[in-house]
């Protein structure tokens, strides 16, 4: 009896290895246009519990200005960004605001003090602290480089299209020292 779960053991110690084996083979395997590709493009992440799985960019835009304050599930949507000097805001600001930082913060202090703007952006120092803020909030949403992403987060698609898609409109300079 033993020496059958010995032997037993041994077999799916085996097959484990070799699963492994493979799975880090898979990974491995990307090319280094793949993995530059992951490195580049930003994805918009909510929280796994949002019914929402894509947005336009106008929508998308709509939201990131603070111009909507709620999913359709009618729960508050609460905006997640990196704090000023990262160059995943810098990307967020040019590619969806259409803003530098000085008219992304003159847009909040206007809009809040006129009522315009229902949802104040929650700024963040990491996107670790981004990524956990998403998974805690329901509400929340946010982004991060697809390379960053993990799976207690959701990737909403962008005008029908994922990170990594053809023709996706949402990239970020290459980290420095990669």
């Amino acid at each position: 009896m033993l020496r059958r779960a010995h032997v037993l053991f041994l077999f799916c110690a085996a097959l484990l290895a070799g699963a492994l084996l493979a799975c880090s083979f898979g990974l491995a395997e990307l090319s280094a246009s793949e993995q530059a590709a992951a490195e580049r493009n930003l994805a918009i992440v909510v929280n796994q519990s949002n019914p929402v799985n894509e947005l336009t960019m106008a929508e998308l835009r709509r939201v990131f200005l603070g111009e909507r304050g709620h999913w359709p599930n009618g729960r508050r949507i609460t905006l997640v960004m990196l704090e000023p000097g990262w160059p995943e805001r810098a990307a967020v600001l040019t590619s969806i605001y259409h803003m530098d930082e000085a008219e992304f913060n003159n847009h909040f202090l206007h809009g809040l003090f006129t009522g315009e703007v229902f949802v104040s952006p929650k700024t963040l120092s990491t996107p670790e602290g981004v990524r956990k803020f998403i998974f805690n909030v329901p509400g929340a949403i946010g982004y991060l480089r697809a390379s960053d992403v993990d799976k207690t987060v959701k990737v909403i698609h962008i005008d029908e299209r994922l990170p990594g898609d053809k023709g996706y409109k949402l990239h970020v300079p290459p980290r420095e020292g990669k």
